[in-house]
């Protein structure tokens, strides 16, 4: 089994296209042993890679390489994540400090706009 790493980033659904994944190499967000790769990388089983996603830091192992792309239901098949809970956990925290308002609400009132700001600084 030896695979170009942006295509196999691809195949299992990491990256919506392949040129997204070799992207994400040239731009050192992909990294093995703590090593940045290129897109021409050639992956072996057993390899853990290190990737950033927006500012998720997930850890996968390589198990094997599809022959194409594989449904999302097949992904187990062809890899394993190691990301630790606490790494998930981190990020959904970091997307619950912004603001969220229901869609027809309209702006916020000047009463409003005073709780948001209570709100929002009992975590200071």
């Amino acid at each position: 089994m030896e695979i170009r790493i942006d295509k196999w980033l691809w195949a299992v659904r990491l990256y919506k296209t392949r040129g997204q994944a070799a992207d994400a190499c040239q731009g050192g967000k992909i990294k093995i042993d703590g090593v940045s790769v290129k897109p021409s990388r050639v992956l072996r089983g057993g390899e853990i890679i290190t990737l950033k996603i927006d500012v998720l830091e997930k850890t996968i192992r390589v198990k094997d390489a599809p022959k194409s792309r594989v449904g999302a239901a097949l992904v187990e098949n062809y890899m394993e994540d190691l990301t630790p809970l606490e790494e998930y956990e981190r990020v959904r925290l970091l997307k619950s400090k912004f603001e969220h308002r229901d869609h027809g609400l309209g702006r916020p009132t000047k009463r409003d706009r005073r709780q948001i700001e209570y709100i929002k600084s009992l975590g200071d």
